[in-house]
């Protein structure tokens, strides 16, 4: 298989400008998180002001911005969300 495929929770922002509460998504093999987040970036531009400012988590770990992903992998961007 040449490729992989993720489920990317939505939260914040992120959500609001998607609409949805996840994504599931296609990257070759060996893609880090990063990508992720760069694609939606990609795709709504609005989302750019976060790009160095969300976190990431895979499989309920926070993990770093290199972290390879694997197939069937759940990801989370977390951008930094206000209290009320």
């Amino acid at each position: 298989m040449s490729g992989i495929t993720v489920t990317v929770k939505l939260f914040a922002a992120y959500q609001e400008a998607y609409g949805v509460p996840e994504l599931v998504l296609e990257f070759p093999q060996n893609t880090p998180v990063a990508v992720v987040r760069d694609r939606l970036i990609t795709e709504h531009p609005q989302l750019s002001q976060l790009r160095d400012i969300t976190r990431f988590g895979v499989n309920l770990q926070f993990v770093e911005p290199a972290t390879i992903l694997q197939d069937g992998d759940e990801v989370v961007l977390i951008p930094p969300v206000s209290g009320g």
